[in-house]
């Protein structure tokens, strides 16, 4: 018998130094998220479908909400049953905190990465990525 690997929620904040009107185009859109998230992002205009590369993989998801400046969440596209049941995705959220001024990037990953300290170590790095292009 089969068994799937049971999906696991993923959270983190970052702190990052730069405003959220500067880091929304980053997450939201195809040419930024392919600047420190992916290998490479497209976006099919038709169908308004993602494709995002790693190491030549390609994983399609859609964007299934958003609001500007605020928050993201793109969803994986099924590839077997058991996903259209329970579907892989990850969100990025943009947050002010008013008492220290700061911005968080909100990191939410729901997926069947089994390994969450490696898991985190991707986010980390992803961050640090995105940290840099932004000077923050």
């Amino acid at each position: 018998m089969h068994t799937m690997a049971k999906k696991k929620l993923f959270t983190a904040d970052y702190e990052v130094h730069a405003s959220i009107k500067m880091l929304y185009p980053y997450i939201q859109s195809a040419s930024g998220l392919s600047e420190w998230f992916a290998d490479n992002v497209t976006i099919n205009n038709m169908d308004k479908t993602f494709t995002f590369i790693w190491d030549h993989d390609e994983h399609k998801a859609r964007m299934t909400a958003h609001r500007t400046n605020h928050f993201v969440r793109f969803e994986f596209v099924p590839e077997n049953e058991e996903d259209e049941k329970d579907p892989s995705y990850f969100e990025l959220r943009l947050e002010f905190n008013e008492l220290t001024q700061s911005v968080f990037l909100k990191v939410t990953d729901y997926s069947d990465f089994d390994d969450l300290r490696e898991l985190n170590d991707l986010w980390n790095s992803l961050v640090e990525s995105l940290r840099k292009i932004v000077g923050g």
